[in-house]
């Protein structure tokens, strides 16, 4: 019950927060029609993940989760709350828009790894697949409505108006935070196990960071699995960003067919969220993500092999890959949650997220030249093959089938 009230209130402060993002880039669109201006933006909204993640997550580990989370949510209105007053004046500019994007992905990436090492805490651990899908399903649901509901509220609303909304969601998800204990790992836990070369507890947020990164180290399933994580981030990304391409230079079709595919893929990852939190998975987590990656390689090869004729294909492909998407995603974060030692969940979860994002930019620097040499399909076809590829192989690496059993080599 505790677990629930504070998911219900995280989801609407990220209702909140996606209306916010699409009004934000909505207004740098039509201040600027500037393209290099939204891809800073994307910038700003990304690094932090890459950079500030790691050393987040060593805090979420240190501070009370809790108080942790409710000082993100609260900070993340006061930055809303600081645009607002600079839009209402008429003094709002570009860089104040880039810094606010910096400055509440920051925070996120405190918010995340803590609400993702607070979860194994309150739910039982045969539950935790069937919870990670129900994530699944809500983020694919915001991906669907939040587009829409932002351009109509948009339509009504002045953009303080819909950035109010988000400290009000903020204020819902810190009041579901103020009535629920959460249960915090011993801090000697966390003294024993980010011991230093010489045997002594190491109290540095650094020595935290490299304790975590000797943990995943230490447990070759788990940096198995962080790798082909990052491998299949670097592939996938850049489909979305080459979709207005395949759309239009390859099919010869027009926005609205580029929101079919796109909403064909949140219509994906809300039934295959459903499903997995009905199902739960096979009894070996591990073996039901693995299908999600080969399901999701196969989605991305139909869509490359579909002939200009074939749209439909194309739009088969997608909702079949988005399906896959939380099938793959969903048991791999419950095995985590699960099998990493509570006291360690915030560096783990951190690293995973840092490290996942890093491959988007890395991905798009590599994926535009190719695309724009070779044509936009190869990049669909190839990462297609090379992801399914990928799951394939890794049912014959046993420390990735048996990450669950071995765990932690001290």
């Amino acid at each position: 019950m505790r677990f629930f009230t504070i998911w219900t209130g995280q989801a609407f402060s990220l209702l909140g927060s996606a209306l916010v993002q699409f009004a934000l880039v909505w207004w740098l669109t039509q201040t600027t029609g500037s393209a290099t201006v939204l891809a800073t933006a994307t910038l700003a909204a990304v690094l932090p993940g890459i950079f500030i993640g790691p050393f987040a997550g060593a805090l979420v580990d240190r501070w009370n989760r809790r108080v942790l989370m409710i000082a993100a949510d609260g900070l993340i209105a006061l930055v809303t709350l600081g645009l607002i007053g600079l839009y209402v004046v008429g003094a709002m500019q570009v860089w104040h828009v880039y810094a606010a994007m910096f400055l509440r992905a920051a925070l996120g990436g405190f918010h995340w790894p803590a609400m993702q090492a607070s979860t194994s805490l309150m739910a039982p651990k045969e539950q935790l697949a069937r919870i990670a899908g129900l994530n699944q399903t809500l983020y694919g649901v915001m991906n669907i409505i939040s587009p829409p509901m932002g351009a109509l509220l948009l339509a009504v609303l002045p953009l303080h108006g819909i950035m109010a909304i988000d400290v009000l969601t903020a204020g819902l998800a810190i009041t579901s935070l103020l009535f629920v204990a959460i249960p915090q790992p011993r801090r000697d836990d966390v003294a024993a196990i980010t011991q230093d070369g010489r045997g002594n507890a190491a109290p540095t947020v650094l020595a935290d960071l490299r304790a975590g990164l000797r943990y995943v180290a230490g447990w070759p399933g788990l940096l198995a699995i962080l790798i082909m994580a990052m491998l299949l981030n670097f592939i996938i990304n850049p489909a979305f960003a080459l979709m207005p391409i395949l759309v239009t230079k390859h099919f010869g079709r027009g926005a609205l067919e580029l929101g079919w595919l796109e909403s064909a893929w949140g219509i994906g990852v809300v039934a295959g969220g459903l499903t997995l939190s009905a199902w739960g998975g096979f009894r070996r987590r591990v073996v039901t993500s693995l299908i999600g990656v080969i399901g999701m390689g196969l989605g991305t090869l139909a869509i490359g092999l579909s002939p200009a004729s074939a749209f439909g294909l194309a739009l088969a492909g997608m909702l079949f890959g988005g399906f896959m998407n939380p099938i793959a995603n969903g048991p791999f974060m419950a095995i985590a949650q699960a099998a990493v030692a509570p006291e360690m969940q915030g560096r783990v979860f951190a690293l995973i997220q840092s490290a996942a994002t890093a491959m988007m930019p890395l991905s798009l620097l590599v994926a535009g030249p190719l695309a724009d040499a070779l044509g936009v399909r190869v990049w669909y076809v190839a990462g297609g093959v090379v992801c399914a590829v990928i799951g394939l192989f890794a049912f014959t690496v046993p420390a990735i089938m048996h990450v669950e059993e071995n765990g932690h080599r001290a």
